[in-house]
């Protein structure tokens, strides 16, 4: 992937002069102080996502009552992916109607960001299941609203020929910030209150630089289509009759995403009470070292490989079946060397899928002026498998034959995301 470090001419493009910088189809490279920033922003973003869900919600929920440890991580993770579900698109859809000086998405990363980090330090201090669940709800509230904005950067800033090379370092960014979650998890020896505060604080750091160096033009108020709520409302449906590559991009990305999230979703208990690790939090920070390290290699390969050859379904394919072949190995080898397999085949699919599958999203969206309400839509497909996965694997696990039919059923579910991506006939 090329970078470009050249100072931005002083002046539009033709093509942006036309539509407005805001609106227009990007034909310029970013640069690498842009790409970094972005990165940085998805590192700190996950971080607070994944240090709670991998570890420390478990030990907070072990703490208030550890019979029921299972189902209040369930519960809790469920609220929260369900504010997530409405807190996407909504935010990404105001955000494409913000005309502040600073751009459309910048406020709504700063503003996500701050919201998100006090609602972590509150839930450090919640002591009964209730407020875990309301924090945690303002958590996703404000870390959705940042992600919505910051994704939807990418199609306003990155032209295509660019695009699977960002999407794979912004993949390595997510990963970064997840193995940040666990290293959190690890280091403070089960104080949840500290983890909580250690996570808050790597979010609001993380989006500095982009807010610093944004390229994040502002949209004129003449551009802007005055607000009529039914059809603001109404342009949350994307009809899969009239946009079937987007409809088919959207479930693939779910159910990969299901498979991915019934994977790790009890990975601490799992650990615990099947494995009988010695010490489950430093045994998922070394799983998702693993992990990311895999996820890594192959997201910023694979990005940029598609971009050369210009196609994407291939790589999307391939990925999705190693995603299914993690979860069958964590099924038939329930055993650390079996973990240690699974955590690594899992990143090698998930780094691959990462990078190229954000790239062919961003080539189906419908229209550039709804770049972020569509690009939450897209989120959907990764919030949404956060409320389904708990509840299949609190079946799985409870009433289904355990541990095995979990990870089995993982696989199976991400088999199928790989199938489908044959329909999608827009991209090659």
């Amino acid at each position: 992937m090329s970078l470009s470090n050249t100072p931005a001419p002083s002046g539009p493009p033709a093509e942006e002069e036309s539509t407005g910088a805001a609106l227009a189809e990007p034909v310029r490279k970013v640069t690498a102080r842009w790409v970094t920033g972005l990165v940085l922003v998805n590192v700190g973003i996950n971080a607070a996502f994944f240090g709670p869900i991998n570890v420390f919600i478990g030990q907070q929920a072990i703490s208030i009552d550890a019979p029921s440890k299972e189902a209040i991580l369930s519960l809790v993770t469920a609220c929260g992916a369900a504010v997530s579900l409405v807190a996407n698109p909504l935010s990404g859809a105001f955000s494409d109607r913000t005309t502040s000086r600073f751009g459309r998405r910048a406020p709504w990363v700063l503003a996500g960001a701050v919201l998100a980090a006090a609602a972590l330090v509150a839930m450090s201090f919640s002591g009964a299941v209730a407020l875990m669940a309301l924090f945690w709800c303002l958590v996703q509230l404000g870390a959705n609203a940042a992600y919505a904005a910051i994704t939807a950067a990418v199609p306003d800033r990155v032209p295509v020929v660019q695009r699977g090379g960002v999407g794979g370092l912004a993949a390595m960014g997510q990963t970064l910030g997840i193995l940040t979650g666990a290293v959190f998890g690890a280091v403070v020896s089960g104080n949840f209150l500290v983890g909580y505060w250690l996570c808050a604080g790597a979010l609001l750091l993380s989006v500095l630089p982009y807010l610093f160096h944004r390229n994040d033009p502002a949209l004129p108020k003449s551009e802007l289509e005055a607000f009529r709520l039914g059809l603001f409302l109404k342009g949350f449906w994307i009809s899969p009759f009239i946009y079937p590559d987007f409809a088919w991009a959207w479930l693939t990305r779910f159910l990969v995403n299901v498979g991915n999230q019934l994977t790790i979703v009890y990975l601490l208990f799992f650990l615990r009470d099947v494995i009988h690790h010695e010490d489950p939090a430093a045994g998922v920070l070394v799983l998702t070292g693993i992990y990311a390290v895999m996820v890594m290699i192959t997201a910023v390969v694979a990005g940029p490989w598609s971009d050369r050859v210009g196609r994407r379904k291939p790589f999307v394919i391939a990925s999705s079946a190693t995603i299914a072949m993690a979860g069958a190995i964590m099924a038939f080898f329930p055993v650390w060397p079996g973990a240690l397999a699974g955590a690594a085949v899992l990143g090698i699919g998930f780094g691959a899928y990462l990078a190229v599958d954000f790239a062919l999203l961003t080539q189906v969206l419908p229209f550039a002026v709804s770049r972020g309400k569509d690009m939450g839509v897209i989120n959907v497909a990764n919030s949404l498998p956060q409320v389904v996965a708990p509840g299949l694997a609190l079946l799985a696990v409870a009433y289904g034959g355990g541990y095995r039919t979990l990870f089995l059923t993982a696989a199976v579910i991400g088999l199928l995301g790989a199938v489908f991506v044959v329909k999608i006939k827009g991209v090659d």
